[in-house]
C-alpha cells in the first residue's frame, strides 16, 4: 500500500468532477478546470498536459539511432486510469465522437480540445453578441442571470477575446434595464469605485430576495359584508274581538278589522 499510486485510489471521478462536459451545455471551461485541478491533486497530470520530447541527439553517419526506452507499464496502466475519468466525465455524443483504439488520455484530451476551441475567430464573434445582449429578462432569477454572464467570459476567454472585470460589471448592470431589479442597477452604476462581479451580484440576489418577501403594496382589503335579505311582508285581516268573521257572507263595510303587517 506504500507505493500505491494516488490515482488508483478513485472509485468515482463523479464525486471529484460532478459536471458533464456535452456538446451543448457550453461547460467546458469548468470541466476543463475541475479535471486539471484533480490530474494535479492525483499527479496525472502529465498524462493530459505531457511535457515536450527531448531532442534526440543527431546519429553521425552510419550509426544506428538509439531503440526508444522499453514501455512502462505502471504508466500505462496509469494513462488508463486517466483515460476513463474521461470518458466517464463526458456524454455519449462526445464518447463516440472521439474514441478510437489504442487512444492515450492525452489524445483524447487535445480532441476535446479542438471540438470546443476551434474557429476562435468565428466563436468569439458569436459569444460577444450573445454576451452584448444578454439581460435579465430571460432568466427566472438573478443568479440564474449571473451564471451565464460568467459563463460567456470564460468561453471568450478560451478563444482568445477576453473580457475585463469592469466589462463584466457595466455588462451585468445594463441588463437590468426595465427590469425589477433596474434600481439597484443605478446604485451600481453610480458606485465609485465600480463594485466587483461577485459583490454586485450580491447586491442583485438580496434585493431580489427582500421583494420576495415582501407583500403587494397594491392590494386592498375587501371586506365582504353578509347579504342582506330583502323582508318580504304580507297583510292578514285580524279579527278583532265582537266583530264578525270575516269568512262569514257579510258586507265589507260590516267587518272591523285591522290591517297588520307581518314579518315573513
Amino acid at each position: 500500500m506504500a507505493n500505491l499510486h494516488p490515482a488508483v485510489i478513485v472509485t468515482n471521478i463523479k464525486n471529484f468532477i460532478p459536471i458533464t462536459l456535452e456538446m451543448e451545455n457550453a461547460l467546458y471551461t469548468s470541466w476543463f478546470e475541475l479535471f486539471k485541478i484533480h490530474c494535479i491533486a492525483f499527479q496525472v497530470l502529465n498524462h493530459i498536459l505531457p511535457p515536450p520530447p527531448p531532442v534526440a541527439p543527431s546519429a553521425a553517419d552510419g550509426e544506428v539511432p538509439p531503440a526508444p526506452p522499453p514501455a512502462d507499464p505502471i504508466w500505462a496502466k496509469l494513462d488508463a486510469i486517466v483515460l476513463q475519468w474521461i470518458y466517464g466525465t463526458i456524454s455519449t455524443d462526445l464518447l463516440h465522437t472521439i474514441l478510437k483504439p489504442k487512444a492515450t488520455a492525452a489524445q483524447a484530451w487535445e480532441a476535446l480540445e479542438s471540438i470546443f476551441l476551434d474557429n476562435k475567430s468565428s466563436r468569439a464573434l458569436y459569444l460577444q453578441s450573445r454576451f452584448s445582449n444578454l439581460t435579465l429578462q430571460s432568466f427566472p432569477t438573478a443568479s440564474a442571470y449571473c451564471q451565464e454572464l460568467k459563463v460567456l467570459v470564460d468561453q471568450l476567454a478560451n478563444v482568445d477575446a477576453p473580457v475585463s472585470a469592469s466589462q463584466l460589471v457595466l455588462q451585468l448592470i445594463n441588463g437590468l434595464t426595465g427590469t425589477k431589479l433596474d434600481a439597484v442597477g443605478m446604485m451600481l452604476q453610480q458606485a465609485k469605485p465600480l463594485p466587483d462581479f461577485y459583490e454586485a451580484r450580491s447586491r442583485l440576489i438580496l434585493e431580489e430576495t427582500r421583494q420576495s418577501q415582501q407583500p403587494p403594496t397594491d392590494s386592498a382589503l375587501h371586506v365582504t359584508a353578509a347579504p342582506t335579505t330583502p323582508k318580504r311582508y304580507y297583510m292578514s285581516h285580524n279579527t278583532l274581538p265582537g266583530t264578525v268573521n270575516p269568512s262569514l257572507s257579510c258586507p265589507l263595510w260590516s267587518w272591523n278589522t285591522s290591517l297588520v303587517l307581518q314579518e315573513l
